[in-house]
């Protein structure tokens, strides 16, 4: 799941390409500790309040999808200069809540939890989320590593405009789904 198509991997993309790996190791960083953060929280209790309470998962699409609108237009609207630049990219903190308010993560998580954990074992749960913590930093990772060489077809300052608004025009697209289902 960490490395198919989704918010994550698009912001992740969209930043590798208009900021380059190193500076968006930290939304990277950010996203792998939010998911394997949800995931730990998943197994140790978390799944049955959502059973309790229906609603929290439709309140967290909402913030979910409010939040990847916020990102889709940061996205959308930012300056369409070839020169790597300091600064707007996404951050430690934005990866975080981006995956804590991810549908999309909160189902791979109890789907995870309840496929490769036995209830109760706490030792199982952590060896689970530590190995998931590397696979989503790799294929959360590896989108930035596509989006920084996918800077050669984007050449002019025209090319990454049109780019930014197509990739910030796709996650409006998830967001809006997300609040249409």
């Amino acid at each position: 799941m960490s490395i198919s198509p989704g918010p994550v991997n698009i912001i992740t993309m969209t930043s590798g390409l208009n900021h380059g790996v190193y500076r968006t190791v930290p939304f990277v960083a950010g996203a792998t500790i939010g998911f394997t953060s949800l995931l730990f929280c998943i197994g140790i209790g978390a799944a049955e309040l959502i059973a309790l309470f229906p609603d929290f998962m439709q309140l967290i699409g909402y913030f979910g999808a409010a939040f990847m609108l916020y990102m889709s237009y940061k996205i959308t609207f930012s300056k369409g200069t070839i020169a790597l630049e300091e600064g707007n990219q996404p951050g430690f903190f934005q990866g975080v809540l981006l995956n804590v308010l991810n549908p999309k993560a909160w189902i791979a998580s109890i789907s995870g939890v309840t496929a490769f954990t036995a209830k109760g074992d706490v030792s199982n749960l952590v060896l689970f989320c530590s190995l998931y913590f590397f696979i989503c930093f790799i294929g959360v990772g590896s989108w930035a590593v596509v989006g920084q060489q996918a800077k050669r077809l984007v050449q002019t300052e025209r090319h990454l405009r049109f780019f930014n608004i197509l990739m910030g025009m796709g996650l409006a697209s998830v967001a809006l789904y997300l609040l249409l289902t």
